[in-house]
């Protein structure tokens, strides 16, 4: 199990134990006063046929005692406090208490930081707070990208409750742009609307609603056969040759693609970039701050360190282009220090074989890593 998860656990124990003693301390608490209530009524009573309040008190102190509350509350308190303990010194080992040492300090563009955030409280549907945050930063200008947003969830929502139409009405406003592209969204919506129809058995209205729309669509004509075939099936969908292509779960998949194709159509990650930027800090921290210790940097050196003295394996989901490190320089690829390919098929910066030839084209050298040789102009650049 990965830390998180540890972590995780040790926490719903926690939570677990604080509601067993918010039960138990509340069943105590009611006993008590309903003790107390009995005694008080008794007390309080005309016909008590002479009892006397001292041995009522007395009564009361006796029950009270065959409780034992505060034995009880002790342990359920200490059971709380102990598994509240052992998450702490949880966290304690778990995460480092100083994550300011892997920070490198940069002057961040205010204007620039107030945008990404409005843009992220916009994507996430946060429309108040991104308000807020433009009145206070005084953007005025992403007043677009609040509309858009808005638009992109209130398509969203109608999906969720199997109503097209905000759908539709995107569609046919971006229909050229998504024509090109070759996007199928508009036939899948018309299909889920039918799918839907057959689900509730009205054979009558989906025949209707199959003439109404399908004429439209004359390069499905395989998927449109199908859909209608599936008439013969309204009475057992799940069990028909056709059940994946009615099921409702057809639905998530379609919604997906219209979160995928509005992204493109706006040109715009689908993710945010907020929050692909702290998840990738996220996951890179302890490796920054493992190498930090084990190198004893001070603040100072690490501040001037310029390239990382090894690379950060991070996921796929962070991979968005193509890079090449030299594993000479350890310097990253650019426009003006590109890969190159050597004869023996390793591959170096050009910087690194530059230095290697002595600036000459002609001069042989040894490649780094194997026995060959090879000169500079014998060397090809890669593109990636």
């Amino acid at each position: 199990m990965d830390m998180t998860g540890t972590v995780r656990d040790a926490f719903d124990r926690v939570s677990k134990k604080q509601k067993l003693y918010h039960s138990v301390t509340q069943d105590v608490i009611d006993l008590v006063c309903d003790g107390i209530q009995d005694t008080l009524t008794q007390i309080q009573s005309d016909n008590n046929d002479g009892v006397e309040p001292e041995s009522v008190l007395t009564e009361l102190r006796r029950k009270l005692d065959a409780l034992l509350p505060i034995i009880q509350l002790q342990k359920s308190q200490k059971e709380t406090k102990w598994s509240l303990s052992k998450l702490v010194k949880l966290f304690e080992v778990s995460y480092h208490p100083d994550i300011s040492l892997a920070c490198f300090s940069v002057d961040f563009d205010i204007n620039l930081v107030n945008k990404i955030l409005i843009h992220h409280c916009y994507r996430e549907g946060l429309f108040d707070v991104g308000d807020c945050l433009v009145k206070e930063s005084g953007r005025e200008e992403e007043t677009e990208v609040r509309s858009q947003f808005l638009e992109f969830h209130q398509i969203l929502d109608s999906l969720k409750l199997r109503n097209i139409e905000p759908a539709m009405r995107w569609i046919f406003a971006n229909r050229g742009k998504l024509k090109q592209k070759g996007s199928k969204l508009e036939f899948k919506l018309i299909s889920l609307k039918y799918c839907d129809i057959l689900r509730e058995g009205n054979r009558v209205d989906a025949l209707e609603y199959a003439k109404t729309h399908f004429h439209q669509y004359p390069l499905h004509f395989k998927e449109i056969q199908k859909l209608i075939t599936c008439l013969l099936w309204i009475e057992n969908l799940e069990k028909s040759p056709y059940a994946e292509m009615v099921s409702p779960s057809c639905w998530d998949k379609v919604t997906k693609e219209v979160i995928m194709e509005y992204h493109h159509l706006l040109d715009q990650p689908i993710n945010s970039p907020l929050k692909v930027a702290l998840s990738a800090g996220y996951e890179s921290l302890p490796s920054l701050l493992k190498l930090v210790h084990l190198m004893t940097l001070t603040k100072q050196e690490w501040q001037a360190m310029k390239h990382l003295p090894v690379p950060l394996e991070l996921g796929n989901e962070f991979q968005f282009h193509s890079a090449f490190v030299c594993p000479v320089s350890r310097d990253q690829s650019s426009e003006e220090n590109p890969p190159m390919l050597l004869a023996c098929g390793h591959v170096i910066s050009k910087q690194s074989m530059m230095r290697l030839s002595k600036n000459c084209a002609h001069r042989i050298f040894k490649c780094p890593y194997c026995p060959a040789e090879t000169s500079a102009s014998a060397c090809r650049q890669l593109y990636f």
